[in-house]
């Protein structure tokens, strides 16, 4: 390597080949505007849209389409805001009615204030929608266990927690999300609770295939500058990952030869 990401350093969910390891959300920007400049910023392929909040189909109200190209932009419809498996599985079948999305992103939520994955209802709403035909990534608990189970389900990707949806904490339990990663052979992605562009980059020095967010970049005092600086982080991460960082040890090694000292 020369030090630079090789341009065949894609990653492949459902088919569907991308450069860009970062993806990013729509939603919590002053307004339509902001939001297309920032995913211009961070380079990202695919955005996450939640169906139950941004507006795809009122012609008469701006429209996300009209600011950031489906064309060129991958959409992944999302159940934000649901609590039950119906409501999920609802809501996605709306969407694929409205827009024809079949690669989607499932979430069940737990109540507020800590919006944990439900975990029976992801399991109930995953089942359903794979038997209905959609590709899903699906958000996740960090839990080996519950990713095993979601990757035999047929899930096409598997998104843990890094942290709390929009605590900004980073990546809190990077130990587990590494066993998890030995348990599943499709796209793993740490999703939620990314604060800055180090959160990112320590979740791609694991080796997660890539990144999702949303408020780090939407929350931040000038969201364009810090979609750029996650971007860049994802890189970093990335290369950082395929260069191999040296053993940790639990003393000094100088980092000058002892050969040849003056006495």
């Amino acid at each position: 390597m020369d030090g630079a990401i090789p341009r065949e350093d894609i990653w492949t969910v459902a088919g569907r080949q991308f450069h860009s390891r970062l993806i990013v959300g729509t939603g919590k920007y002053k307004d339509l505007e902001e939001t297309a400049a920032a995913i211009e910023a961070s380079g990202a392929e695919i955005v996450t849209v939640a169906v139950r909040r941004v507006n795809l189909s009122d012609p008469k109200a701006p429209m996300l389409q009209d600011f950031v190209d489906p064309k060129k932009i991958v959409y992944l419809p999302n159940t934000a805001g649901c609590h039950t498996a119906n409501e999920a599985v609802r809501t996605l079948r709306l969407a694929r009615e409205a827009g024809g999305w079949n690669l989607v992103k499932l979430e069940v939520l737990g109540p507020p204030p800590l919006l944990y994955p439900d975990m029976r209802g992801t399991f109930d709403a995953a089942e359903a929608l794979i038997k209905d035909g959609f590709e899903v990534m699906v958000y996740c608990a960090d839990d080996p266990l519950a990713a095993k189970r979601l990757e035999e389900l047929g899930c096409v990707a598997i998104m843990p927690l890094g942290a709390p949806i929009g605590s900004g904490l980073g990546v809190q339990n990077p130990a587990m999300l590494s066993m998890m990663m030995e348990q599943v052979r499709v796209p793993f992605l740490v999703d939620a609770g990314v604060g800055t562009a180090s959160d990112a980059a320590i979740a791609m020095e694991l080796g997660c295939d890539a990144v999702l967010l949303n408020s780090a970049i939407a929350q931040a005092k000038d969201p364009i500058g810090m979609a750029r600086a996650m971007k860049l982080a994802v890189e970093a991460g990335r290369l950082a990952f395929l260069a191999g960082r040296m053993p940790r040890r639990m003393g000094a090694d100088p980092s000058s030869p002892l050969t040849g000292l003056i006495r």
